[in-house]
């Protein structure tokens, strides 16, 4: 009886070591840059002040960035796009809530390729959005995200500048990356 408990026993043990229980992942300071590749002018932004949530066992993403922490290397451009297209002080943040196509099994580092569809919210505007990414699990307790995504202005009532020297692309291509802590 005593030997069989310890087989049981040790049998769970070897199942578990495979199994995600409760596994929640936090970052705060994620990356987000977005390229804007117009006709006469290209040029990038970015934040290093991504937030977001990676839930394994609930199988929940939500990720957000306060768009005043965007930066394109010029402030005259980046007062502009806060004040007068992304219009910050009514709509300071941009999110994403969603979930994984399917939620995969992660070894670790090994590079799996997972599908998010969720909402996608930006100047007060929230439409249905499929992201492309890959997560990487390091060690126990972490895991690295990378995704990109184009975000088409017009559908989130964004106006694209007029003024020649401040060309912007109608289709914005963004890219995030993450390292998520185990919460």
């Amino acid at each position: 009886m005593r030997i069989q408990r310890s087989l049981i026993f040790f049998l769970g043990i070897l199942l578990l070591q495979n199994v995600s229980f409760g596994q929640e992942f936090l970052t705060k300071d994620g990356k987000v840059i977005f390229i804007s590749k117009a006709s006469l002018s290209e040029f990038t932004g970015e934040s290093d002040q991504l937030n977001g949530l990676v839930d394994i066992e609930k199988n929940l993403l939500d990720f957000y960035i306060d768009l005043n922490t965007l930066k394109t290397g010029i402030g005259l451009r980046d007062r502009h796009m806060r004040e007068n297209y992304l219009e910050t002080k009514k709509y300071p943040f941009a999110e994403f809530t969603g979930k994984m196509d399917t939620v995969p099994q992660l070894d670790e580092g090994k590079k799996v390729e997972v599908l998010a569809k969720g909402k996608f919210k930006i100047h007060g505007v929230e439409r249905e959005l499929e992201v492309k990414g890959f997560l990487i699990k390091k060690g126990n307790s972490q895991l690295e995200l990378n995704a990109n995504f184009k975000v088409k202005l017009s559908d989130y009532n964004i106006d694209i500048p007029k003024v020649m020297f401040y060309e912007l692309a109608e289709e914005q291509e963004v890219s995030i990356s993450a390292i998520l802590i185990e919460k």
